[in-house]
């Protein structure tokens, strides 16, 4: 008979496994709070997300940053007059012009105009910190030769420089809301103000980049001296014209006129060149046949591509001159390398609801030139017999 002694096992206290039921609540409870923290986090972005794609985007960009500065100076600037919102952001006091605008809303700006007005589209735009802006152009080039590969290298000439100081001026658009508007939360005034502005300021300049005086705008292309003369024969700053043999009209050889006008341009210059005219002149250019009954204007074959003349893009400015004895209807030439646009690249807005109540003005500034940069790049046609 087995006699073995057995030890007993204790029984579980009841009250440890009641403080482990409790600690294990404790935990999940825990994860279940972090995992909702969590989970509000991801559903705050989301809401941002899904406001920022349903806000109204300028002239088809990306919808403007939430940024402090944006906001105070649409909602606290624009839309209440609160100068105090903008002390941290800009220094300068209105008296001086203005509050420049955020850079996101001056980009919608320069975007918009940029499509608007057609001279800027083509021709060469630098953005400068001061108002004498000065560009040094070649006149002449260097001079080269050939030699052997011992033979000793001759001192060859100096290029020949020319100054360009484009005249500027500054270019202001004034457009107006009403109160109400401001004071509708729904109305997209950051949208409305950049197309207000770039509207104005694309006309403007248009007609500043083809006619300009100089005083106090830019000088246009139609302001250069102009002769019949050659390149290379010419003095610089002097602009080449083909007459069109008709002393009061196209003529019936425009063809011809044309085709002298576009090789009248260096190879150089050809590549990116384009023709400018106005909408009633293009209209008359449309109805020409070359004498084996060919239209020389040629729609474009794709959409968003321009129709051609010859081959070449136009251009409608409706700032060029009609067709008229003495007056240069047609210009063709690289505008890239001809035509120079200077400006300084924030616009500044003072807000005036003083002047015309209950209208609130946005009085908008912005400093502009331009000038001619090489007179052998653009050509002009000039009605004469």
């Amino acid at each position: 008979m087995d006699h073995t002694a057995t030890t007993a096992t204790p029984a579980a206290d009841p009250l440890d496994a009641s403080f482990d039921i409790i600690a294990r609540q404790d935990l999940a409870e825990a994860a279940i709070t972090a995992l909702r923290s969590d989970v509000d986090e991801v559903k705050s972005r989301l809401d941002k997300v899904a406001r920022a794609a349903g806000r109204p985007a300028i002239g088809g960009a990306a919808p403007a940053s939430d940024a402090p500065e944006v906001k105070s100076f649409v909602d606290g600037y624009l839309r209440l007059g609160r100068e105090a919102e903008l002390k941290s952001i800009t220094s300068t006091p209105p008296g001086d012009g203005g509050f420049a605008v955020p850079r996101q809303i001056d980009a919608a700006i320069a975007m918009l105009i940029g499509k608007i007005s057609p001279i800027r589209s083509v021709a060469q735009v630098v953005q400068t910190g001061t108002a004498g802006y000065r560009k040094l152009v070649a006149t002449s080039s260097v001079a080269s030769g050939w030699v052997s590969e011992t033979a000793p290298r001759p001192e060859t000439g100096s290029p020949q420089f020319a100054e360009i100081a484009p005249p500027s001026g500054d270019l202001y658009a004034n457009p107006a809301a009403s109160q109400a508007m401001l004071d509708d939360v729904g109305f997209d005034l950051e949208s409305w103000l950049a197309g207000e502005i770039a509207t104005e300021f694309a006309r403007a300049e248009g007609a500043a980049f083809v006619n300009g005086s100089g005083i106090n705008q830019p000088e246009g292309f139609l302001a250069c001296p102009t002769a019949t003369a050659e390149d290379g024969v010419r003095a610089f700053g002097t602009m080449q014209y083909i007459g069109s043999g008709n002393a009061t009209g196209l003529g019936t050889a425009l063809d011809t006129r044309l085709i002298d006008l576009v090789h009248a341009l260096r190879p150089g210059h050809r590549q990116g060149a384009v023709f400018v005219m106005n909408s009633t002149t293009l209209a008359a250019v449309r109805k020409l046949k070359s004498a084996d009954g060919a239209f020389l204007w040629q729609p474009g074959m794709v959409e968003g591509q321009p129709d051609r003349l010859l081959g070449y893009p136009v251009i409608e400015a409706e700032d060029m001159p009609d067709v008229a004895g003495g007056a240069f209807p047609i210009a063709f030439g690289n505008f890239r390398n001809g035509y120079l646009i200077a400006e300084r690249s924030a616009t500044r807005i003072l807000r005036d609801p003083f002047s015309n109540k209950p209208f609130v003005h946005f009085y908008a500034t912005k400093r502009l030139g331009g000038k001619v940069l090489d007179s052998a790049a653009i050509k002009l046609l000039k009605i004469e017999a």
